[in-house]
């Protein structure tokens, strides 16, 4: 009994140590766009929390690289972590910052038929 006892205590603690950082942060209000230097728009409006409440999404990994079946993704990145550590800005043999983000978010509009699809519809 002890032992079920540490093993659920140490499964809780790893839970936490994982979910706090992303539980902690504050509504992202635009996609960050530092990485860029002088970009060309402005950044994208995105408001992170009430975006996947409309899209009713629960789970991070449909759009944070996710898993395959419940097999953890070895390029996942670890919460809090900035996209522009794995996608450069000038990538060579990587997928670029930008084209990451518009893959991400123009390909899942685009498949869902919802959500904005022009440049200006989130670089307001």
């Amino acid at each position: 009994m002890r032992r079920v006892n540490v093993v659920a205590a140490a499964l809780l603690l790893a839970g936490l140590v994982w979910a706090l950082p992303a539980l902690s942060q504050e509504d992202m209000k635009t996609v960050p766009n530092a990485a860029f230097g002088t970009p060309q728009r402005s950044a994208a409006v995105f408001q992170h929390d009430l975006h996947n409440e409309k899209a009713k999404l629960d789970d991070c990994g449909a759009c944070h690289h996710g898993d395959d079946g419940g097999k953890p993704d070895p390029a996942s990145p670890t919460p809090g972590q900035p996209c522009a550590e794995c996608h450069p800005v000038d990538a060579k043999g990587k997928t670029p910052l930008m084209r990451a983000f518009h893959r991400q978010c123009v390909g899942c509009h685009h498949d869902s038929g919802k959500g904005p699809l022009t440049c200006g519809e989130c670089h307001t």
